[in-house]
């Protein structure tokens, strides 16, 4: 007997694609917020890359002693890239959009903290736990098994995370906030992506639906 697989339309292969980029951004609720007000009107990938260009400018510009100018960084690049996050994410170079918006939030987290004298060990850890919950995040979606909305809100969105640091630096309180933001996103991103591969049954062919496993649940 011979099995064939189903065939995908290109649309359909296209609104699959949209769906893991916009997954693949890690935006939290004000992101969420600027793109419902926004109604997806705006394609994303000129607003991430004009962000990224801003932010490389204040952080030299205000990456030291003046970290007040280093704050509008997550400003900028909130309002320059939140109102595109409803935007279907289909253009042939929308695929670049989450990895720049890696490179600013990987970048500001290490610039600021480095600016400021931090611990490398301490900043390292908190980009380590970001960078887990990214690759756990894509290597989801290859099984067929996206995340809840609400590890992402939970999370604080790369938005809300680089608001936090910005706050926290004028406050004088940096080390505090990157040690607090890596032990509260590493418990969890870690024990929610536990439980995710424990119930999937990894490692017994089985894949579970956990949406409908907790609907049916509840």
């Amino acid at each position: 007997m011979t099995f064939t697989m189903p065939r995908r339309s290109p649309a359909a292969d296209d609104s699959g694609r949209s769906g893991r980029l916009q997954v693949y951004r890690d935006d939290g609720p004000l992101c969420g917020l600027l793109g419902r007000l926004a109604q997806g009107q705006l394609p994303p990938l000129p607003g991430v890359l004009v962000a990224a260009a801003v932010t490389f400018v204040l952080l030299i510009a205000g990456g030291g002693e003046q970290a007040g100018v280093a704050l509008f960084a997550p400003v900028a690049a909130l309002l320059l890239t939140g109102p595109a996050s409803t935007h279907p994410h289909g253009g042939r170079l929308d695929w670049l959009v989450p990895p720049v918006i890696r490179a600013i939030e990987y970048g500001y987290l290490a610039v600021l903290g480095f600016a400021h004298d931090l611990s490398a060990p301490l900043i390292y850890l908190l980009i380590a736990v970001l960078a887990y919950h990214h690759y756990d995040t894509v290597y989801r979606t290859r099984q067929k098994l996206l995340p809840q909305q609400w590890v992402f809100t939970a999370g604080l969105g790369w938005e809300g995370r680089m608001l936090i640091v910005a706050a926290a630096g004028l406050a004088g309180i940096l080390p505090f906030a990157y040690a607090a933001l890596a032990v509260y996103l590493g418990v969890l991103f870690g024990t929610e992506s536990i439980r995710t591969w424990t119930k999937t049954g990894r490692g017994t062919g089985v894949m579970v639906d956990l949406e409908k496993e907790e609907e049916t649940g509840s």
